[in-house]
């Protein structure tokens, strides 16, 4: 995750110094405002295939437009994810027999570069290529079905979880992330124009999916200390191993947002600092 955030910084520094050299527009339009809708998805320990379990998504994005090839841009997004066992290869995971769904809600707020300058409604720059780099609060609450009804993992602690079985307090629910994108952006009209991303979201956890631990708990001190639920989802195996293994501490769990949608000109153009 570190490595692919320094790529995008570095990217960004690039194609914003190019842009300071290469342009200078006298009137923008500061504000946009706008929507996306999409698709969500994730990858962790119970879901390898992108686009796997797609579901739909949504965002509101405002942008600030620091000059024709600088802005700053907030979103909220909602979006759902999903994995099961049951539907990846291999005797391991289908002895695993885990899944999970939850939906999220994210804010985020940081830059966006676009490779060329742009201006809704400006004829000469219609069009370009952008990168985006954002951190990000999101709310994530995975659950399981369980006896015909969606039960919260989180409050269970199914790995043991604040308890003496693991060495891990119960995970948040609000989590720290780091959302990057790439997009495209077409003026369609004068105060119109066409939004098209697909983004990436790390986030501090491996709790996405509440799967996070090596081990499973021992089942017997687990009920006791958490209860019979949470000792029923922590293993779901058909063979009821405690010792095997649960989940992969070496990768972490992370989702994607893709969208395409409209952006509105607010306001008339406005006299702003402009790249030299």
């Amino acid at each position: 995750m570190q490595k692919g955030f320094l790529v995008l910084i570095i990217g960004i520094l690039s194609s914003y110094s190019w842009g300071q050299k290469s342009h200078r527009h006298n009137a923008l339009s500061l504000s946009e405002f706008g929507f996306m809708a999409g698709g969500s998805y994730y990858i962790g320990d119970l879901n390898q295939a992108h686009f796997k379990n797609t579901n739909i998504a949504g965002q509101l994005l405002y942008r600030y437009n620091i000059n024709a090839r600088l802005a700053y841009r907030a979103n909220f997004t909602y979006g759902k994810i999903e994995g099961y066992d049951s539907q990846q290869r291999g005797d391991f995971f289908q002895n695993r027999n885990l899944s999970f769904q939850s939906d999220l809600f994210e804010f985020g707020t940081g830059i966006e570069v676009t490779y060329f300058p742009f201006e809704i409604g400006n004829k000469k720059y219609k069009g370009t290529a952008y990168l985006l780099a954002e951190l990000s609060l999101t709310r994530i609450n995975p659950k399981a079905d369980y006896n015909g009804g969606l039960v919260e993992l989180q409050p269970l602690g199914t790995e043991g979880q604040g308890t003496e079985l693991a060495d891990r307090k119960k995970y948040s629910r609000i989590q720290l992330g780091v959302p990057m994108a790439v997009g495209v952006r077409l003026s369609l009209s004068q105060n119109i124009a066409l939004n098209i991303e697909y983004g990436i979201r790390f986030l501090f956890t491996d709790y996405l999916d509440d799967v996070g631990g090596y081990r499973y708990a021992d089942p017997l001190l687990l009920a006791a200390s958490n209860g019979p639920t949470s000792a029923a989802l922590g293993n779901r195996s058909l063979d009821a191993n405690r010792f095997a293994q649960r989940g992969n501490r070496a990768t972490r769990d992370w989702y994607t947002f893709f969208g395409i949608g409209l952006m509105f000109r607010l306001g008339g153009k406005g006299s702003c600092p402009q790249p030299r």
